[in-house]
This record gives structure tokens, C-alpha cells and sequence, in this order.
């Protein structure tokens, strides 16, 4: 079979799944994530030998350090993928939310309630995790799923998909209610995003190239989940305590993910007391910095910026660090490189932190805290399926409400017009 007709052939399964899922118990998707929850645990042996063939193939070829950490599995991350599946099935069932009622003059009762978009897609590169996490947000908001993983977690993504389908199974949801492509080929993807009638929307997660090809090539909806261009604005009425150790855990505490900390910017009034302290311990966590002519003066260590720096995700120990002169001038630099994902600002000053959040143009702003909470386990939502950057349907961390749509129910009897 042709890789485009076995593709539409495993979408066409899914569809067919996707009518029998719309109409599930909350009980038997409860029952379904339980079950994938245990079997992730119980199997836990042949995920990690299938992470260890993908990571051996991923370090022959090259792969950066802190890629490498995206694709690993340990037995305290399958433990939270079971825990995001447990937090999920815990979750309020969004099928069926009524949301709008009225009766019109003529005696139409009219509701609009929410139902699931039937089959979503979703792209994604490097992390396994993310299988976990968008089967269990599919399936609890009645969605049946194509996933279509890296080539370099391909055997982990298989074994993952294996497991977690015999689960559903097992709690009587429908056989192909989880669809993984295996084919690795890049054209792949493009066949996927083809398949308007078959997918009602795709999601794609990953690095700027990806999101970019499926933006290109999809006649199907997408919702964009964006890059990281994520910064942090230390204020001149900053705690710089506060400030240094919030840096350090938006930077080093997992560098390769997309809420990591890629831009510092500090105010003028503060930077030759903060930017020694911040350079000192960014040096000791091995960050590379790269700053402006100003903080080159306070820091002569720091390499020199590029204008390429002020707009790029490292997903590495590298960070950009400009002076600025004012709290408007921190709002114009972020609102013209950020990718509309996570900021924030340090400070003590209540107008400035109003300001800031009111002014900055990103699907999450922080006041006080790391960008490294932008995440749908850490907002409350069990997982999610990815965190969106656009304006349209779901914006931020996405999670059951936002794999839904609406429907409209009428109820006459016997209105014409």
C-alpha cells in the first residue's frame, strides 16, 4: 500500500472510532486512562529498553545533550506520565457543558453545548511524553487521535502507543481510537495535513521548522503550539534575590523546553548590582550569555549579541541578556521577539506589574514567577496536548476544554419560517 493510502486508511479507522467515542461514559473513559495508567507501570521495562535503542541511535547520530533529555525516559518520568493520566481521568468531563440556553419569542428552545472535534491530529517531535499526554486528553475529551512522533523516538512512541491502546481496549473503547503513524518519512507529515475530510484539526508540537511545515501544508485546521522566545524583565523596584533565583530556575532547570527563560532584560537602575551577581551564577550552571554593549560594560565576559539573539529559542544553556531604560522599553523588546508564549516581570511595584501584564502580547504573563509554570500539568489540567501561541478557539496551555467545539441543539414542535 502506497504511504498516502495507508495513511488515509488509518485516519479513515480513527473516524469511524471518533462516532463511537463521542458517545462514551465519563465512567468508561475514567476506566480507560486508570487502565493505561497501571499498564504504563506495569510495562515499565519494555519502554525503557525500547528509550534505550532510540536514545543509543539518537547519540550516534550526534544528537545535542539537551535533546537528548527531551527523548530520555527514567522511571520517574513514566511515573508522571501515569500521574498525568491518574490527574486526567480526575478531571471534569467537558462533553456535554451546557453553556447557552434560551427560548425564543416563537417557542424554539435553543442550547449550545460542548462536544468532542472527532479526530485530531498531532505532530510532534522528540518527547515521548507527549504521546501519553495527548492519547489521555483525546480520549477523556472524546476525540479519537492520529499521532505522528519523531523518527528518533520512534520505538519508545510504538511501545508507548501499544501499551496504552490494549489499555483502552481492555476498558471498552473502541480498537483504533489511537492511530500512530510509523512512517518516519518527512512526507508523511505532509500526506497527514492533507486529510481534510478524515481529521477535523491538527496540532502541531515541536521546534519552529515543523509548525511552520504544517502551517504550509495543511488544508486541515491547525492550532498552532508555538516556539519559546521567552523572557524575563527584572524591574528597577525588583527583589534581587527573588530576581536571581526566579533567572536561574526560568534558565537551567530543564533548558531544552519551550518555557525555558531565553531573553533577561534589567533595568538600567539595577543591572551593575544584579548583573555581576546573575553572571556569576549563570557561569556556574555553565549558561553561555550573550548581551548588549551596556551589559558587555558591567559583564566584559559576556559575548557579544547578534540581532538573530534577540529572536531565538536556544533550548540550551544560552541566554541573551540586554539593558534596558524603562519598563517601556522592556514592553516594546518583548512584544517585538517574544513569540507570544510566557513573560514576566520581577518587581515590587503593583503599576508596573499591571502595566506589564496588561501591555505584554503573550498567551501567558507572570508576575514574580519562573515562565517554567507555563504548562497544562502545572496550571491544573492533568496534561496537555501542547501550549498555543495563536488567538484563535485555545490560547496558553491546552487542555480538555480546548479539544472541544460547540454544537447547537433545537428543540420545536412544529415551527416553520
Amino acid at each position: 500500500m502506497l504511504m498516502k493510502e495507508h495513511i488515509a486508511e488509518q485516519a479513515k479507522l480513527a473516524k469511524t472510532a471518533a462516532l463511537k467515542l463521542a458517545t462514551a461514559t465519563s465512567e468508561m473513559k475514567n476506566a480507560a486512562l486508570l487502565k493505561m495508567a497501571q499498564e504504563l507501570i506495569s510495562r515499565q521495562a519494555e519502554i525503557l529498553a525500547e528509550n534505550a535503542l532510540d536514545i543509543a541511535a539518537a547519540i550516534e547520530k550526534g544528537t545535542r545533550t539537551n535533546m537528548l533529555d527531551r527523548l530520555k525516559l527514567t522511571p520517574e518520568r513514566i511515573s508522571d506520565m501515569a500521574e498525568g493520566l491518574r490527574q486526567t481521568a480526575k478531571l471534569p468531563d467537558p462533553i456535554g457543558i451546557e453553556d447557552f440556553h434560551t427560548v425564543r419569542p416563537n417557542g424554539l428552545k435553543i442550547s449550545r453545548r460542548r462536544v468532542p472535534f472527532g479526530v485530531i491530529g498531532i505532530i510532534y517531535e522528540s518527547r515521548p511524553n507527549v504521546t501519553v499526554d495527548a492519547a489521555a486528553l483525546c480520549l477523556k475529551s472524546g476525540n479519537a487521535c492520529v499521532l505522528r512522533g519523531g523518527s528518533e523516538a520512534i520505538r519508545t512512541n510504538k511501545k508507548l502507543v501499544d501499551i496504552l491502546t490494549d489499555a483502552a481496549i481492555s476498558a471498552g473503547l473502541p480498537k483504533h481510537s489511537i492511530e500512530f503513524i510509523e512512517i518516519i518519512d518527512r512526507d508523511a507529515v505532509v500526506a497527514m495535513c492533507r486529510l481534510r475530510k478524515l481529521i477535523d484539526v491538527i496540532i502541531p508540537r515541536g521546534g519552529a521548522g515543523l509548525i511552520s511545515r504544517v502551517v504550509e501544508h495543511s488544508t486541515v485546521p491547525v492550532i498552532e503550539t508555538g516556539t519559546g522566545v521567552c523572557h524575563i524583565y527584572v524591574d528597577k523596584a525588583a527583589d534581587s534575590d527573588m530576581a536571581l533565583k526566579i533567572a536561574m530556575n526560568a534558565k537551567t532547570s530543564r533548558p531544552s523546553v519551550c518555557n525555558a527563560m531565553e531573553t533577561l532584560l534589567v533595568h538600567k537602575d539595577v543591572a551593575a548590582e544584579f548583573l555581576p551577581k546573575m553572571y556569576q551564577a549563570m557561569k556556574a550552571a555553565k549558561v553561555e550569555l550573550r548581551g548588549d554593549e551596556l551589559s558587555r560594560k558591567i559583564c566584559p565576559e559576556i559575548i557579544p549579541a547578534t540581532e538573530e539573539d534577540w529572536s531565538t529559542e536556544y533550548n540550551d544553556l544560552i541566554l541573551s541578556v540586554k539593558i534596558v531604560e524603562n519598563l517601556d522599553e522592556a514592553v516594546a523588546h518583548i512584544n517585538k521577539y517574544n513569540t507570544q508564549h510566557s513573560d514576566s516581570i520581577i518587581t515590587n511595584d503593583a503599576e508596573a506589574a499591571k502595566k506589564f501584564q496588561a501591555e505584554v502580547d503573550a498567551a501567558t504573563v507572570y508576575v514574580n514567577a519562573s515562565t517554567r509554570f507555563t504548562d497544562g500539568f502545572e496550571f491544573g489540567f492533568g496534561a496537555e496536548i501542547g501550549i498555543s501561541t495563536q488567538k484563535l478557539h485555545a490560547r496558553g496551555p491546552m487542555g480538555l476544554e480546548a479539544l472541544t467545539t460547540m454544537k447547537y441543539f433545537v428543540n420545536g414542535d412544529g415551527q416553520v419560517r
